[in-house]
């Protein structure tokens, strides 16, 4: 347990903020590295498989490919997401990569629909093809060799930027690994004399390719429309709200993924009677305390309210007028009394409270403030607006 912990606080520790300035040169430089490598094995698996005679081998290499149109997007997304917000994209870039990631699933399942379709028509004239030569099998094993260590590279960097598309196009270099081990024994079972297994080999091969671009496109897909994160991920920003000094409860909480970045919104219940600045000062907190403890999240909108507006019913009206007209009503319940200092409104369950300072003089005897009460309860029974008016004297 401790062991894993450590491990995972360590790879933690690697990984580079989203404004780090190697974030970019990162990326394209283990982009670049795909594409070198994907550029050769293309041609090697392509030549090889024609002089072979072997199909799946031709397949795995339009599977490279595929690999190489995937890293030009990465490079292409990666340049432009990395775009500060501007008007246009008051929410920056990001999507780019969401983007990117969709047409790249596309591809791969055009791409896998198409080899397997070649690889069924053929199968009926496989008596007369001639024998898969050992050059294949060779060329097999050393895409497979290529490709598994390509993965690990690509996962490493893009776990290390916290990068959905690099580490999907680091997976994707996966099942080319895969891949390349099923035309690899596809091929020595031909070369023992199974004639069929090469083709069947290929459709495994155009099979995995149309799984892995579904994968791509549903995921894509999920980001496009504003899907939020899990229960637990949730669960978990929810709670370091409720930890914040000062929130009471945590309502209408939305969470939306941004390519490798989160946007939260929530509403923090405060207490009602705390002035505006206070409870600025609150949401500010909640608001630090979840991007620092959620690496994922990139920014946090968070919306104060002094009741759970969540649980309101249409009944209860929700519009009020306007401060100046409040305090016009206000006037006409405070008539006969002293000009008042100050006025505190209280929008509360439908109705306003008024805390209203008024000068000292006013209500220095117990006589003067029973008056006063007195006055103010006859003249809020069955008031439109005010629920209750608590005066206060004024000691400075």
């Amino acid at each position: 347990m401790s062991q894993h912990k450590h491990s995972h606080q360590h790879a933690h520790s690697h990984q580079l903020s989203f404004d780090d300035p190697k974030r970019y040169a990162l990326s394209k430089q283990c982009t670049w590295t795909s594409v070198l490598v994907n550029i050769a094995l293309t041609i090697t698996q392509v030549i090889a498989g024609i002089f072979s005679h072997s199909q799946s081998l031709i397949a795995d290499g339009v599977h490279s490919l595929s690999d190489l149109i995937s890293d030009f997007l990465v490079l292409i997304a990666s340049y432009h997401s990395k775009t500060p917000a501007d008007d246009d994209h008051p929410y920056g870039h990001g999507r780019i990569e969401t983007a990117a990631s969709l047409v790249l699933g596309a591809i791969l399942v055009l791409t896998g629909v198409g080899i397997m379709y070649s690889a069924a028509i053929k199968l009926d004239t496989l008596g007369n093809a001639p024998p898969v030569t050992s050059l294949a099998l060779w060329t097999a094993g050393l895409a497979l060799l290529a490709k598994e260590a390509l993965f690990r590279y690509m996962l490493h960097v893009g776990e290390q930027l916290r990068s959905p598309l690099l580490i999907a196009n680091a997976w994707h270099a996966r099942s080319d690994a895969a891949s390349s081990l099923v035309v690899a024994v596809g091929i020595a079972a031909n070369m023992m004399g199974f004639i069929y297994a090469d083709a069947i080999a290929a459709i495994l091969v155009g099979f995995m390719i149309v799984r892995m671009g579904l994968v791509f496109v549903w995921e894509a897909f999920q980001e496009l429309i504003d899907a939020g994160l899990s229960f637990e991920e949730v669960a978990s920003i929810r709670q370091t709200l409720i930890d914040t000094k000062g929130v009471q409860n945590v309502h209408e909480l939305r969470t939306r993924k941004m390519a490798h970045r989160v946007l939260v919104d929530a509403h923090i219940l405060v207490d009602s009677k705390i002035s505006v600045s206070e409870g600025h000062s609150i949401a500010e907190r909640a608001r630090k305390r979840v991007i620092d403890s959620h690496e994922s999240v990139n920014d946090v909108l968070v919306h104060v309210d002094i009741e759970d507006d969540a649980g309101y019913v249409e009944d209860v009206p929700m519009a009020f007028p306007s401060r100046e007209e409040l305090l016009a009503s206000l006037a006409k319940v405070l008539d006969g009394l002293p000009d008042y200092d100050q006025v505190t409104l209280h929008y509360l369950a439908g109705k306003v409270e008024a805390d209203v300072l008024m000068p000292y003089d006013a209500l220095k005897t117990k006589v003067a403030i029973t008056k006063a009460n007195q006055l103010i309860r006859d003249r809020l029974t069955g008031h439109a607006f005010f629920s209750q008016v608590r005066l206060a004297a004024n000691l400075s």
